[in-house]
């Protein structure tokens, strides 16, 4: 039980067990453990809140039975499918943004010996937050697969190169998840490029090819509302996209969209590796007769987050971007 904590002075009078430790204090340049248990078991909720906005300058990391390399390593907002400063309500399956800034996440999580959760504090001030993790210890089946998650930004994206939001996953899994933030570097409509999922032993030719990014996403048609010419925000079970930016016309120039597609009930299997990219593809031109519209490779600023169960390895994750690399201005 607490004796002391971010709650002691306002508990002082009704004393021990009266909120005495609700939150805590993360100083700048440290690393805080959130968890750290020694069992079997399952992590099934995550809650975990703070009022800061610069949500990139906080990592969080997973480690799973004293592997010393993170099977998770992500900032902070972009793990609840939040990477941009605006949060907005989230209302899928395994991903719950709730008023003011209540990140959830229901990934059942297994693990076999251990489970070690850290947060690092990047930023240049104190990080005080509120969090819950909450786990079953039971025994784990043998041939459980590992969580995983893993982030990525190019910005911007060069001419003619496509964007991959899993580089090279070696293993046996199955892939849950994609969220993006899509910064828009040019004007018109930025949707074109198609989703490919290469697996196992796919090289030139993908298994998996999309039709557009509006479509992988589960929308269409530009994500327009259904009676106007206007983007519509929109939060389901498996798919959304929760916030737009608009530009203010003064200081916030772009435009930019927060996007989360999970593959839970359709996941994508594989059983050496996989590799998933995207294309950030407008258009030249548009016309009303298709043979003379030209599609324009774009240079926009992207960022990912995959997420995906497979077996444990000791093979690094991609590196994250720098610190200056991972600020969205």
């Amino acid at each position: 039980m607490a004796e002391v904590g971010t709650g002691l002075n306002p508990a002082g009078k009704l004393g021990k067990g009266w909120k005495i430790s609700p939150s805590i204090v993360i100083p700048s340049g440290e690393t805080f453990t959130l968890a750290d248990i020694q069992s079997s078991g399952i992590i099934r909720h995550i809650w975990i809140t703070t009022l800061e906005e610069e949500l990139r300058s906080y990592i969080i990391r997973f480690y799973w039975d004293d592997n010393e390399t993170p099977s998770v390593e992500c900032p902070l907002g972009d793990f609840f499918a939040s990477g941009l400063r605006t949060i907005g309500q989230i209302d899928s399956l395994p991903v719950c943004v709730n008023p003011k800034r209540a990140f959830n996440c229901y990934w059942l999580m297994p693990f076999k010996k251990s489970c070690r959760i850290e947060i690092e504090n990047r930023s240049d001030e104190d990080l005080i937050t509120y969090y819950q993790i909450d786990y079953t210890e039971e025994p784990v089946p043998e041939d459980s697969l590992y969580f995983h998650a893993n982030f990525n930004r190019i910005n911007p994206l060069p001419s003619k190169e496509v964007y991959w939001i899993a580089d090279k996953i070696e293993g046996v899994g199955r892939y849950v998840g994609t969220y993006m933030t899509w910064g828009v570097n040019n004007s018109g409509w930025w949707g074109e490029g198609e989703m490919k999922a290469y697996i196992d032993d796919d090289k030139e030719y993908p298994t998996i090819c999309g039709t557009g990014t509006e479509d992988y996403f589960c929308g269409s048609y530009n994500f327009e509302k259904f009676d106007r010419h206007e983007y519509q925000e929109f939060s389901t079970a498996y798919s959304g996209m929760p916030v737009i930016e608009y530009p203010d016309g003064v200081y916030s120039s772009q435009m930019r969209f927060s996007m989360y597609r999970w593959h839970i009930s359709d996941p994508i299997l594989f059983k050496s590796s996989l590799k998933i990219s995207i294309q950030a593809l407008g258009w030249t031109n548009w016309h009303k007769d298709q043979s003379k519209r030209e599609y324009l490779p774009l240079q926009d600023d992207l960022s990912s987050v995959a997420f995906w169960y497979q077996n444990l390895t000791d093979k690094p994750l991609r590196p994250l971007p720098a610190d200056e690399l991972l600020q969205i201005n």
